[in-house]
């Protein structure tokens, strides 16, 4: 197998699950750069890749032109000036969660990606997880029938400690928010990919009522109407004592099935209710709330890079989350439901 050349940029907190993920692929990867804004991360990083170089300025390592994916891993407003500029040099590009902080940035990343012909991929690694594979499958085969309700619940504890430790985290220019772009974001993309319709409607409030050191939001919930008819609920706050397990549930004519964290469980209509317990599927690095699925996930898109196929979490799926939070956003500000599609606006405060 020709192993691909990477380069990661973004050398921060999740960084330690990229080097875990690389480890585990040694035959598949070779890390040729390791790029953040502080040099010492990037050595750090560095550390134990042979031949790998170091930068402070991620333009480096697309000017060397050795590089086949960039992995990107930096504050969130970068994420689509790294992307736009990698994809018209040729490189594959897969980026964190939000892929942009604006839907009309997201729109301009998966254009390029078109325009230019290389692969666009955004993570949500907990869309791998056997027993969420399971449910899409049972959705989609139409087990549950007719999805009628869904909702989504995330109560999580992020300390002013927490956003003390970033220059860029709880600030709306460089994150883009709070609570649900960052925390609640994974949760949400599960929850509007297992319900698997087009959103005709979302009417949401949010607010800040536990960190006064920022003023993004950390507490949000709304309502999101699917054209199928489902109605999806979504409560999400990170000022509770400790990262509660995450609750997903979908309801359909047919019966019920959700995921506690990772771990699925599955109730049709006059059968016994039963839970799929091997919910981890890959490398466990770093919190329990990142999960163990990077490295499926990062495998599944090298695959997609070396055989040409199309990738599984692309550009317009991993707009599909951010779309929510936006509406949100908009519809809290403007205390108006917001229907899809929506003209986007940069948030800048909590009105």
């Amino acid at each position: 197998m020709t192993k691909l050349s990477v380069a990661i940029v973004g050398c921060g907190r999740i960084s330690a699950m990229y080097k875990g993920v690389f480890q585990e692929l040694k035959d598949e990867v070779e890390v040729k750069w390791a790029v953040d804004i502080k040099k010492d991360r990037a050595e750090a990083f560095a550390e134990g890749f042979a031949n790998c170089k170091v930068s402070t300025d991620y333009r480096d390592c697309l000017e060397a032109g050795d590089i086949d994916v960039i992995h990107i891993a930096t504050s969130h407003d970068m994420h689509p000036v790294i992307a736009i500029d990698a994809m018209k040099r040729g490189i594959h590009v897969l980026t964190e969660k939000p892929m942009a902080i604006t839907l009309d940035e997201a729109d301009d990343m998966i254009k390029t990606a078109e325009e230019t012909n290389v692969k666009l991929g955004v993570i949500f690694q907990t869309r791998y997880v056997k027993g969420c594979m399971d449910i899409k499958k049972l959705v989609d085969e139409g087990k549950l029938g007719k999805i009628i309700a869904a909702r989504s619940y995330l109560s999580w504890s992020r300390p002013d400690s927490y956003y003390a430790q970033s220059d860029w985290k709880g600030t709306w220019d460089k994150e883009g928010g709070g609570v649900l772009i960052d925390q609640a974001i994974h949760s949400i993309d599960r929850t509007v990919w297992l319900i698997g319709d087009e959103i005709e409607w979302i009417e949401g409030t949010m607010g800040n009522r536990g960190h006064a050191a920022v003023n993004v939001e950390d507490v949000a919930e709304a309502a999101i109407k699917f054209k199928n008819g489902c109605l999806y609920h979504l409560f999400a706050c990170n000022y509770y004592s400790y990262d509660a397990p995450i609750q997903i549930e979908i309801v359909g004519e047919k019966g019920k099935a959700g995921l506690t964290q990772d771990l699925a469980w599955v109730h049709l209509d006059g059968e016994e209710r039963y839970e799929i317990k091997d919910g981890y599927d890959g490398l466990s690095v770093g919190p329990s709330y990142w999960g163990s699925s990077h490295v499926t996930q990062v495998r599944d898109f090298y695959k997609s890079v070396r055989e040409d196929l199309p990738v599984t979490i692309d550009g317009v799926e991993g707009r599909y989350a951010l779309e929510v939070i936006k509406g949100i956003y908009i519809s809290s500000n403007t205390r108006q439901r917001v229907h899809v599609p929506f003209k986007d606006q940069r948030i800048t405060e909590i009105k």
